[in-house]
């Protein structure tokens, strides 16, 4: 893996911190290396026909704010070393007063530090994003540095960088690439009994690996140990620094059948954990678990669990691995749509949908994070759009928002970008295609890609630049597509971590295609998951929809009725959930 710092890259300015990509009028600078990445459009060019496309804000502007049980006494920072206790040290005290605060990603990606006092956005920058990249993850580790935590964030394409503590704006001194061979990458605490906290990482296989921190040293992090496999069974990894007050980090695991798992922490390096212990069953009933440390100076730390509503529920320590009854703490944190070293894998390149109406007018909904959409907003002139041939696809550039792109008159647009003059133009000839879908990234290197299908059933895959401004030359991956008169996908669906495409045949029998991560084989064997999936007019790939990190799918019958179908984890779907009526005004959903 790469590591140290590199010349900053694209850039393109935005029109506020909340990341909205507002199409600006900067142009974006072409990545290196990628072939067929398009030149903006010209004069002697079919020009695109409609305006720009800005997408609106999120209407959830209160964040909530988590009031923290706080003791008294001001611990300061220490170290469990120093103090010659077991008491371990706080992985997440931005402020200094040796308590651990709650950091997690708003909706609109910002990230947000509730230390009990107050509330307010500690404004990241790593120097290689656009100033609208979005975190894919987000944790932090404790005794790396002095000065108080290290922060570290994940890109999507695998970018890890470490960031010097500040309660507003903490700044980048390390970082390194090729982290998007992991599905989940955290710190649980310190596993090795020298009072540093440890990172964990799982590749897409369950292996397990074990990086050590390093204080003092040029990296962060030493180079990584396997310390076990297996671990895939897992959809849920909670690291909760120390539960049974021995110092040494401990670790909860959850299956998609919704059973706890108990790991003990050994303080052996090359055995981190004792064999498992269940600890209950039921746990699925919640979309994510994490832990804020201690809070109660018992020297057990609390776990908490988030409800698919948005309840926030707190379970205290027993010091054995068991928790007390649960007692529910807040409401509303559905807002929060990824909680600094949390259990579950987190989600990217869609959380929205968008509705084409019969009078060709825009719609963009974006999800909630507990299985609904909020109030349409209208994102188009007055039939502006009609006869418009569209796709919506999963981002193809850091912002973790999907991108619309138009194919007219044989030439590709993407709405999401401007080149100055109008949406940013791709290229010509891809009149060709009856179909494109943007599932995510197919090809293992962390970007967006796009997959495009020919009327003679041929599918082909266009490797992303990460940019949003053009694809590798193509890849034909196969034929026989046409005999599916639905395509869609946005995200993982399998429960892997990969994106995963969705195709509905004629006889309305649907399949998965679940992602391989390689570009000359992207899909395993299709996987038959149901039938009777022709009695809906549209389907449609939301994102994750419920918060949990798995990909949703929404399904509209012929008298408008809307239903959404959690993914389980295991490649198939939950049963169908209502949303509502009357979504028979779209001609088109996306």
């Amino acid at each position: 893996m790469e590591s140290g710092c590199a010349a900053a890259g694209p850039h393109r300015t935005t029109s506020a911190r909340a990341r909205m990509r507002v199409a600006a009028c900067t142009a974006i600078a072409l990545a290196a290396g990628m072939l067929l990445a398009a030149p903006a459009a010209h004069a002697d060019d079919a020009p695109a026909p409609r305006p720009t496309v800005e997408r609106p804000g999120s209407d959830d502007t209160a964040l909530p704010s988590l009031e923290l049980p706080r003791p008294e006494v001001n611990r300061g920072a220490f170290s469990s070393l120093d103090e010659g206790a077991p008491l371990a040290a706080p992985r997440s005290d931005v402020d200094g007063d040796g308590w651990s605060d709650l950091i997690f990603q708003a909706l609109d990606g910002r990230v947000i530090v509730s230390t009990g006092a107050e509330t307010h956005e500690m404004n990241f920058s790593d120097g290689y994003g656009s100033g609208s990249q979005v975190f894919k993850d987000v944790f932090s580790v404790a005794g790396l540095r002095p000065d108080g935590p290290v922060h570290f964030t994940l890109s999507a394409s695998g970018r890890l960088a470490a960031h010097v503590n500040d309660p507003y704006y903490p700044s980048v001194y390390w970082s390194g690439t090729g982290w998007q061979i992991y599905n989940k990458v955290f710190s649980p605490g310190d596993l090795t009994g020298d009072g540093v906290g440890d990172v964990l990482a799982r590749n897409f296989a369950g292996e397990l690996f074990l990086y050590r921190a390093t204080p003092g040293g040029a990296e962060p992090l030493a180079s990584r140990v396997k310390v076990g496999s297996g671990w895939g069974q897992y959809d849920q990894l909670a690291g909760v620094n120390d539960v049974n007050n021995d110092g040494i980090a401990d670790l909860f695991a959850r299956n998609t059948a919704g059973e706890l798992f108990f790991y003990s922490g050994t303080g052996e390096p090359s055995r981190p954990f004792k064999d498992r212990v269940k600890v209950g069953s039921g746990w699925n009933v919640y979309n994510t678990l994490f832990s804020i440390d201690d809070i109660d100076e018992d020297g057990n730390a609390e776990l908490y669990a988030r409800a698919h509503n948005g309840d926030l529920y707190r379970y205290t320590s027993t010091g054995t691995g068991a928790f007390l009854p649960r007692l529910k703490e807040d409401t509303g944190w559905n807002a929060a749509s990824q909680f600094a070293n949390a259990a579950n894998m987190s989600s990217w390149g869609k959380d929205e949908l968008w509705g084409l109406d019969t009078w060709g007018t825009l719609y963009w909904y974006y999800d909630r994070n507990n299985g609904q959409f909020a109030a349409r907003q209208k994102v188009s002139d007055d039939g502006g759009w009609k006869g418009a041939k569209i796709s919506v696809v999963s981002s193809l550039d850091d912002d973790n928002y999907a991108d619309l792109l138009q194919v007219y008159d044989g030439h590709l647009y993407n709405y999401a970008l401007n080149d100055g003059s109008g949406p940013w133009h791709i290229g010509s000839g891809w009149g060709v295609y009856n179909t494109l879908v943007g599932p995510g990234d197919l090809s293992g290197d962390g970007k967006g890609d796009l997959l495009a299908r020919n009327s003679a059933g041929e599918l082909f895959l266009y490797r992303g630049n990460g940019s949003g401004t053009g694809f590798a030359a193509k890849q034909r991956i196969g034929s026989g597509w046409g005999q599916f008169n639905v395509l869609v996908g946005a995200g993982d669906i399998s429960g892997d971590g990969r994106a995963d495409l969705i195709a509905r045949a004629k006889d309305g029998k649907l399949y998965l295609y679940q992602g391989t991560g390689v570009a000359s084989a992207p899909f395993a064997a299709k996987k038959l998951i149901g039938s009777g999936w022709g009695q809906y007019t549209k389907l449609a790939a939301p994102g994750d929809m419920n918060g949990d990190g798995r990909a949703d799918l929404v399904a509209r019958t012929s008298d408008g009725v809307l239903y959404r179908y959690d993914a389980n984890g295991k490649g198939g779907f939950l049963p169908k959930a209502k949303i509502g009526t009357g979504w028979n005004t779209y001609s088109g959903l996306y």
